[in-house]
C-alpha cells in the first residue's frame, strides 16, 4: 500500500443511494490495494438536510471508515433547492474543502467525482500540491442537466451568457485532467464533444449476490395481494411526476393495482400533497440499504417516469437495482436515450416516450394480468445486468485501469 489515492466528491458514506453509494463502494474497493483519502461534505442526500448524527459535529472533521480516511466540511444545504441555492451549496462546499486539501499529505492519483464540476478544480489544486495525476469521473453533466430538467429556468439573455461561461469552464477543467470517465455510452459521446482528454467507460454496477430474488424476503411495505407498482429513489426535478399522477389517477378505480413511492427529495412534499386524494398511492421514507433487496424484489413492476428533455446526460443508477430484482420495469423518457437502448437490447422492460400515456397504461394492464410475461421480462432484465454491469466485472476492469494510470 505504498501508493495513495484521493477521492473528492460531495456525496459519500453514510449516504446509501446514487452517487454517494457508488463513490463509497469505489473507495472501499480501492482501499484493498491503496491508501485512500476522501474529501467530502456532510451527508445530506436525498433528504436535503444534514444527517441527524452529524448535526452537532464540528465544521471540519476527520473520521475513519475501516482503512479509509475521510475529511469532511459541513457545507450549506438548502432546504428547498433551486438553481440559486444549489449554486451556493456548490460554492460553499468547494471553498470550504480547500482547507481539507492540506490534510492529504500524499497522493498519486486524485479521482474527482462530478457533480460537482468544481471537484475538478479541487483535484487539480491537490494534484499540483502533491504531484498527482487527475482522473475525473462524471456521474452527471450537471450544467446540461440543469438546463434539461428546467432547474435553471429559461435560458435567455444574461442566463445564457452565464451558461456559456460555465460550459467553457467545464471544458477547460476537463482538458487539464489525465483521463475522464463516465457511466454510459451516450455520455461518452457527449464527453467527446467537450474535451479531447482520453476517456474511459466506467459504468455504475450492481452486486447481483446482494440483490438476489432467490434470497430476498417479502418487504413489509409490499405484502398486499394487489399488483404492486414501485418507485424507489430520489424524488426530484428529473422525474416526470405529473405523468405519474395521470397514470395513478387512471387506475384509481382498479382495486387490484396500487402504487408505492419510496424515497425522499426536493419534490416529495409536492408529490404527497398532489396525491392525497388518490387511494391507490402510498408513500414511504427511504429504506435502509441492507433491506433494499427485499423492497425491490417484492414489487411486481418498477416504474421510472423521466422528462422528455432529459436525454443522454444521465443513466439512472436505480435502473440497475430495478433490473437485478428480476422484475419488469416501465420507463418513460426520451427515446434516443441510453436507457431506451438498454431496454431494447435486454428485453427486460418497456420504454416509451414521455408523452406516450396510452402505451404506459396498456403495459400496466397487460402485466397486471399476465404473470408469465412479468416473470420472463424480469428474468431478461436480471440476466442482462449480470452480464454487463456485475460489480465484480466492472470494478476489476476499473482496478486494472487505475493500476495502469499510477504506473505510467
Amino acid at each position: 500500500m505504498d501508493k495513495h489515492i484521493t477521492v473528492i466528491g460531495i456525496n459519500f458514506y453514510p449516504e446509501e443511494s446514487a452517487t454517494g453509494l457508488y463513490s463509497t463502494q469505489m473507495a472501499e474497493y480501492l482501499s484493498q490495494t491503496y491508501q485512500v483519502d476522501v474529501i467530502t461534505g456532510f451527508p445530506y442526500y436525498p433528504e436535503w438536510e444534514i444527517a441527524e448524527e452529524y448535526r452537532k459535529k464540528p465544521v471540519f472533521m476527520t473520521e475513519k471508515k475501516n482503512s479509509i480516511t475521510i475529511h469532511r466540511y459541513r457545507q450549506y444545504v438548502p432546504k428547498n433547492p433551486t438553481f440559486k441555492t444549489r449554486t451556493l451549496h456548490l460554492l460553499d462546499f468547494t471553498l470550504g474543502s480547500i482547507r481539507n486539501l492540506f490534510r492529504v499529505k500524499q497522493s498519486d492519483l486524485v479521482i474527482c467525482i462530478v457533480p460537482f464540476t468544481s471537484s475538478i478544480l479541487l483535484g487539480l489544486l491537490l494534484a499540483k500540491l502533491r504531484g498527482a495525476k487527475v482522473w475525473v469521473h462524471i456521474q452527471d453533466f450537471e450544467f446540461d442537466a440543469a438546463i434539461e430538467s428546467g432547474l435553471a429556468g429559461e435560458e435567455k439573455g444574461f442566463k445564457t451568457k452565464i451558461f456559456n461561461l460555465l460550459f467553457q469552464l467545464e471544458k477547460t477543467l476537463l482538458d487539464k485532467a489525465n483521463i475522464v470517465s463516465t457511466i454510459s455510452h451516450a455520455m461518452i459521446e457527449k464527453l467527446k464533444s467537450k474535451t479531447r482528454t482520453k476517456n474511459y467507460f466506467f459504468p455504475n454496477w450492481v452486486d447481483e449476490t446482494f440483490i438476489d430474488p432467490m434470497k430476498a424476503g417479502q418487504h413489509a411495505l409490499l405484502r398486499s395481494a394487489k399488483f404492486k407498482i414501485l418507485y424507489s429513489g430520489s424524488i426530484g426535478a428529473k422525474q416526470d411526476w405529473d405523468f405519474f399522477i395521470r397514470i395513478a389517477e387512471y387506475f384509481t378505480e382498479n382495486d387490484n393495482i396500487e402504487f408505492i413511492v419510496v424515497g425522499a427529495g426536493a419534490k416529495k412534499e409536492w408529490l404527497v400533497q398532489n396525491t392525497k386524494k388518490l387511494k391507490n398511492v402510498r408513500h414511504a421514507s427511504p429504506v435502509a440499504y441492507n433491506i433494499l433487496p427485499d423492497l425491490l424484489c417484492s414489487a411486481d413492476l418498477h416504474i421510472l417516469f423521466q422528462k422528455n428533455n432529459v436525454l443522454d446526460t444521465v443513466m439512472p443508477s436505480k435502473l440497475l437495482g430495478m433490473m437485478a430484482s428480476a422484475k419488469p420495469s416501465l420507463v418513460t423518457g426520451n427515446t434516443a436515450s441510453e436507457v431506451a437502448r438498454v431496454f431494447e437490447r435486454s428485453k427486460g422492460g418497456y420504454f416509451y416516450d414521455s408523452n406516450d400515456f396510452d402505451h404506459a397504461v396498456k403495459t400496466i394492464e397487460h402485466l397486471s394480468s399476465d404473470k408469465s410475461s412479468c416473470a420472463e421480462t424480469g428474468q431478461n432484465a436480471r440476466d442482462y445486468v449480470i452480464q454487463y454491469y456485475s460489480a465484480t466485472k466492472v470494478l476489476t476492469a476499473f482496478g486494472e485501469k487505475v493500476k495502469e494510470m499510477i504506473r505510467d
